[in-house]
């Protein structure tokens, strides 16, 4: 009799309530450029995703009305090709039959794959899309995570106003994708409620190899401010064409590249003094209602990826993309891709990466960004003051002096 108890009471949990069922898995899929001049934060994003789908799988998959389905992400590469992209999303709806859709890396990408699922109606959650003109178009299908473009670099004229002597004039070069645009726009836009001018404003083609030419002409406008709003390898290419030509500046502010770790074993001491807008560091206050701490997200990370490192930003908000699926696919109670796109639409959960939170449009305004800067090969947040971990090292010292 006491047998038949126990086990009655296992088999309830408890509460009256049957232990959950093992239903069908969930199959995510995603295009993410694992080659091509993206490859590097294409490599991160599918980090994040991964780093997710070992956590919740570990605990037997999404709960969808008392049944845990586990999880399957199934990847395409996208080559770092936008129209790619798109045509491989189409293939992981129709062909490999995924039923929610994790954005690719990039803008341009996302606004691709964004007419796919539209078409489709089937929900996408993006991570690595801040560009606004993304969401421009009235969809009702496609949901980003991360903090809009117009707020990368923002930020770094916020703490610049803060420092002594105040800078004022600032160079800002952008590539010409849409992303990078609309951070150069807000900038010029910003700058002068902050009592600073923009003395030299161009933009060049994405990916361009040599901006040799553009840095002499920023050189000669004697900036304060150097801003590049690029990804990753234009932002090293700027960076080394600054020091071969001799452009110095109070401030380097990048919006896509110093974040990673690429970008400091690329250009090693040369990559000090540098500062960028990140959407995260470990050193956010958050405290999440599900999931992981932040302190606890940086120790999974480099446990899986044998890193000493903290994740890169990248990573974590392509983890919260996971995280706004999950949690919108309970609070519908199904699988149904329109019953879980209006789960999405009206989601508001804290997590380690901050608050998910959706405009009407489908973007999050809800989540500011920090500032960091390179100090001796090691990343610190320092801005804003809440949550630094280290103070800016200003001004940058001459190419020459250091």
């Amino acid at each position: 009799m006491g047998l038949a108890v126990l086990l009655a009471a296992c088999g309830n949990s408890g509460s009256g309530t049957p232990a959950p069922s093992t239903g069908a898995p969930i199959i995510f899929g995603a295009a993410v450029s694992l080659t091509g001049s993206q490859s590097k934060e294409g490599g991160l994003t599918k980090q994040g995703y991964d780093l997710w789908l070992d956590w919740i799988n570990q605990r037997g998959g999404i709960l969808v009305n008392n049944a845990k389905h586990p999880v399957q992400i199934i990847y395409e590469d996208d080559q770092s090709n936008a129209n790619l992209s798109a045509t491989l999303v189409e293939k992981l709806i129709t062909v490999e039959k995924a039923q929610f859709i994790l954005g690719p890396y990039g803008s341009s990408a996302t606004a691709s794959d964004a007419i796919v699922v539209e078409k489709d109606g089937i929900p996408m959650v993006e991570s690595n899309g801040a560009a606004q003109s993304i969401f421009s178009h009235g969809y009702k299908y496609t949901f980003g995570v991360l903090s809009p473009a117009n707020k990368y670099l923002t930020g770094v004229l916020d703490m610049a106003a803060t420092l002594s002597p105040k800078p004022t004039t600032i160079a800002m070069l952008a590539a010409n994708d849409n992303f990078s645009l609309e951070v150069a726009k807000a900038v010029a836009d910003y700058a002068p409620s902050k009592g600073m001018q923009i003395v030299f404003n161009k933009s060049y083609p994405a990916a361009a190899p040599d901006v040799s030419g553009l840095i002499s002409q920023a050189k000669a406008a004697n900036p304060d401010i150097v801003m590049n709003s690029g990804h990753l390898a234009e932002s090293i290419a700027i960076n080394k064409a600054a020091k071969q030509l001799g452009l110095n500046a109070k401030i380097f502010a990048y919006s896509v590249g110093p974040s990673t770790p690429d970008f400091i074993s690329a250009l090693g001491a040369d990559a000090n003094y540098v500062y960028d807008g990140s959407q995260w560091t470990p050193q956010v206050k958050y405290r999440p209602s599900f999931y992981l701490s932040v302190a606890d997200y940086v120790k999974a990370y480099q446990k899986k990826y044998n890193s000493t490192e903290p994740p890169d930003y990248h990573v974590a908000e392509s983890t919260a993309g996971c995280l706004a699926f999950e949690k919108a696919i309970e609070n519908a109670g199904s699988l149904d891709p329109s019953k879980v796109r209006d789960a999405l639409a009206a989601l508001d959960v804290m997590t380690f990466f901050g608050e998910i939170k959706f405009d009407s449009r489908g973007i999050n305004i809800y989540k500011p960004m920090v500032v960091e800067q390179i100090q001796s090969g090691t990343h610190y947040t320092v801005f804003p003051a809440a949550v630094a971990n280290g103070q800016p090292q200003y001004p940058t010292p001459t190419w020459s002096s250091r």
